[in-house]
């Protein structure tokens, strides 16, 4: 365990001293959310098939050597099971994932096998155990039926997918729903509360998974290279990565609350939607903040690329009428933050553990939450 003792009192304390699976420990994610849950006094055990980038932010912040650090697949249902029955964590937050959208095109079936078929076999550990009180599944922004809507979609608008990673977050989303309502209801004798967290396009430091924008402008940025820019026009809800994050553990805390049920649900986490923040300019900060670069439009080539949405935004409003959930960055301090971790990353190299780095900037959001009187960090 690590934190702080002032720390490790946020999110109600739900986390202190409670062991936590986190599966996809080892991505962009999943390796943060691991770190803000030792800081926060838990016992983190991390379930992944392997660390899927090089750098990683899980390797760049010695994760393996502050966490159990457990290697297997989330098809492998056997596996799940032994994990859970040995290390008997009461809460889990289920990330492992195929996260690429345009990677989902020359893998479908794999991406099935994770996202859906992963997702199910996760359930199914935690149905066959009897230590988990509270499961946070977290899916994709990209799991709605996309219509193009100037509004934000919200968690009662109806779920669909074009390509095979859309489509499988949906069919996660449905396998969740199943699952809560067959197995894991408030009226039964074995409760488990299950819910599922949709959230927007996340950023920040030491994300190096392929085919991101932001991913593409640090690499580019930091190799004095141009910036490729597939669609500079395309409008995504851009957040911190710690956004989302604090969203989830909120959640978890109020699912393990006694009355954890009335929280059983599809939830929302995402950036202010009324500000409209396109590819073109999130690149034309990063370069600012940077301080040096330029980027390249290849809109023009990508008359046979496959599809991708154009206009993208979540509605938050039920996380924060119920949870007191709201963002606390605005989209150029999310880049700043980005920026940050990687110019720190740049400037003293690979073999520099950047654990204080994130950890520094877990508790300058914090600050900030608490400054604007969002009750999780109270």
């Amino acid at each position: 365990m690590g934190g702080s003792e002032e720390m490790q009192g946020f999110f109600g304390g739900a986390f202190r001293g409670m062991p936590v699976l986190v599966t996809g420990h080892t991505g962009f994610k999943g390796s943060w959310l691991s770190i803000w849950l030792r800081e926060l006094g838990a016992k983190v055990i991390g379930y992944s098939v392997d660390v899927p980038t090089a750098p990683s932010n899980f390797e760049a912040s010695r994760l393996g050597q502050r966490m159990t650090d457990v290697r297997g697949d989330v098809r492998d249902l056997d596996a799940l099971c032994r994990v859970i029955d040995e290390h008997k964590p009461q809460a889990v937050f289920h990330l492992a994932a195929q996260p690429i959208v345009r990677l989902s095109y020359a893998e479908p079936k794999g991406t099935f096998d994770v996202n859906v078929g992963g997702t199910v076999n996760l359930l199914e550990a935690v149905r066959l155990t009897d230590s988990v009180e509270a499961v946070v599944c977290i899916t994709s922004d990209k799991c709605y039926e996309n219509r193009e809507w100037l509004w934000g979609y919200r968690e009662i608008d109806r779920l669909g997918g074009h390509d095979p990673y859309s489509a499988s977050k949906a069919m996660a989303e449905l396998a969740v729903a199943s699952y809560r309502r067959s197995f894991f209801s408030v009226d039964m004798a074995d409760e488990v509360c299950l819910a599922s967290a949709r959230a927007g396009n996340v950023i920040g430091g030491g994300d190096w998974a392929q085919d991101r924008l932001v991913v593409d402008c640090m690499c580019a940025l930091m190799a004095g290279q141009p910036i490729p820019v597939r669609n500079p026009h395309a409008v995504r809800p851009w957040q911190l990565v710690l956004e989302p994050l604090s969203g989830y553990l909120w959640l978890a805390a109020k699912l393990l609350q006694e009355d954890g049920g009335r929280y059983a649900e599809a939830w929302n986490f995402a950036p202010p939607g009324s500000v409209s923040v396109s590819v073109g300019d999130l690149v034309q900060k990063l370069i600012e903040l940077w301080g040096a670069g330029e980027w390249q439009d290849l809109s023009a080539n990508q008359a046979q690329a496959p599809h991708e949405t154009g206009l993208l935004r979540l509605s938050w409003e039920k996380a924060a009428n119920r949870l007191g959930w709201r963002p606390v960055y605005d989209w150029h301090e999310a880049a700043a933050e980005t920026v940050s971790w990687f110019r720190v990353y740049h400037d003293h190299g690979a073999d520099m553990d950047m654990y204080d780095a994130c950890v520094g900037q877990i508790a300058r959001y914090v600050g900030r939450a608490r400054e604007l009187g969002i009750l999780w960090a109270l």
